[in-house]
């Protein structure tokens, strides 16, 4: 795992309370499997990013038309939503482990389907189906690893275990595409099996993780029918039915992000800056595709991919130079300059720049609100939580092609960059008001996992 920086964030990140400091031993093994687990995040996002490129290309080489791949797109992401808040809340309860090797090792036998598949001429419902496991489990497997990371990484190396998965991730991101691309030249069952082999090497990772991944509070954590209870709300139904205890997982978790100041400007973020960067994504595919073909959409990917990975190499040293409030500020103000120059860009040379300041800046605000987000959640509500940002990061995500299309044609390519400026400053109005008094209660109140008190309001006017 690369040493992204060895300090601690000064002004977020509480000091060990005493006694809790481990033992050589234990600082050893707990960094082996901060290590493992870095691993198996990139491997897992290497192999993901190669065949989630192809697929589609998959479906279109074998003679199915654009509506069958958006179909498909459409129904997985919809159906992740749904399938969140059912896997949160068994992980939560201290199944951690084994949702996360059960649904690695289930992606596997899917990938490795669609792999054999591709040798011969299958009818769509068969590839549709393997992918569509694929992709369920996928989400299973993401919604269980949202509470790992609180429990490997103690508070004061949060920063810097946050900022190196966003590095693993990047580097994912820009060489799981091109190493797709290059299989599926080649033959193009090759990059499932690739995806099919990450899969079991994270599984395997997952099992030679050696610190619990069991909440300490598992056993006592909130269940869906007393989760309302449990975080301030009113009791729910106990019925025990299945439609009780989706809700109450849902519950649960809105109602730990709604009662934290911390975690009310984590899903503001989240669900603006998911649904603005697929807001630009898609509008520079509608304008740059048709003036200046495929290569040029990809290599503003590529630059843009390449910048992320930089930035989140850099983030946590920022961060611990400048300070959690000052880094949150002056990055969520140095994302409305490339938006505006969007808004006016007239090539595929200008796009890539601005996308690559964009993608340059938000690992710092990453690094700052995911430490925060972790160290503000209890830890038997890790997973409960995670599903409340990963489907309000799904539901923005979705709706913003149709947006990019109906403002594009209705303004050309300015219109949607400089709609996009005007909630960046709003957002970035709103973050400057509230970061100071958030991210001051974040230390105050000691947030260390499940001993964070996040029901308890800032100060005044946060």
């Amino acid at each position: 795992m690369p040493d992204v920086v060895p300090e601690a964030v000064p002004d977020m990140v509480p000091e060990a309370a005493p006694g809790s400091v481990r033992g050589a031993a234990g600082r050893t093994r707990g960094r082996r499997d901060l290590a493992v687990f870095w691993c198996v995040n990139a491997v897992d996002g290497l192999g993901s990013q190669a065949s989630g490129l192809v697929f589609p290309l998959l479906l279109l080489d074998l003679g199915h038309g654009p509506g069958v791949v958006g179909v498909f797109a459409s129904t997985a992401a919809l159906a992740g939503v749904a399938l969140g808040p059912l896997v949160a809340l068994p992980a939560d309860r201290g199944h951690r482990r084994r949702i996360m090797t059960g649904a690695a090792v289930l992606a596997a036998v899917a990938m490795a389907g669609l792999a054999l598949a591709c040798l011969r001429h299958p009818p769509v419902w068969v590839l549709l189906v393997l992918a569509f496991t694929e992709r369920l489990c996928a989400t299973a497997y993401e919604t269980a690893s949202r509470g790992a990371l609180a429990l490997l990484a103690p508070p004061d190396d949060m920063p810097r275990a946050m900022a190196n998965l966003q590095a693993g991730d990047q580097a994912a991101l820009v060489a799981g595409p091109a190493l797709g691309g290059v299989l599926f030249g080649v033959g193009r069952s090759l990059p499932f099996v690739v995806d099919a082999v990450s899969y079991a090497a994270a599984a395997l990772g997952v099992l030679a993780i050696r610190t619990p991944l069991n909440a300490p509070d598992a056993e006592t954590a909130p269940t869906a029918k007393d989760a309302g209870t449990a975080v301030g709300g009113t009791p729910t139904d106990s019925a025990g039915s299945r439609r009780s205890a989706y809700s109450g997982t849902l519950r649960a978790g809105l109602t730990v992000v709604m009662r934290s100041p911390v975690l009310r400007l984590v899903l503001w973020w989240t669900s603006v800056a998911s649904g603005g960067l697929t807001l630009l994504f898609y509008t520079a595919v509608l304008v740059l595709g048709p003036a200046a073909g495929g290569a040029a959409t990809g290599g503003v990917l590529a630059v843009s991919g390449a910048a992320g990975l930089v930035g989140s190499l850099l983030a946590a040293r920022v961060v611990r130079r400048l300070g959690a409030r000052r880094s949150l500020t002056a990055a969520t103000w140095l994302l409305l300059p490339p938006c505006v120059a969007l808004s006016v860009a007239g090539g595929p040379w200008l796009w890539g720049v601005c996308f690559g300041v964009i993608c340059l800046v938000l690992p710092v605000i990453t690094v700052i609100l995911g430490t925060a987000a972790v160290l503000a959640v209890p830890h038997g509500l890790q997973s409960r939580t995670g599903a409340v940002f990963g489907a309000a990061t799904a539901v923005t995500a979705a709706g913003a092609p149709a947006v990019a299309a109906l403002l594009v044609s209705w303004g050309g390519s300015r219109l949607p960059a400089a709609a996009c400026a005007v909630v960046l400053a709003l957002l970035a109005l709103r973050t400057q008001r509230m970061a100071p008094a958030v991210l001051r209660s974040l230390v105050s109140s000691g947030a260390g996992g499940a001993s964070a008190s996040v029901g308890t309001p800032p100060e005044r006017g946060a």
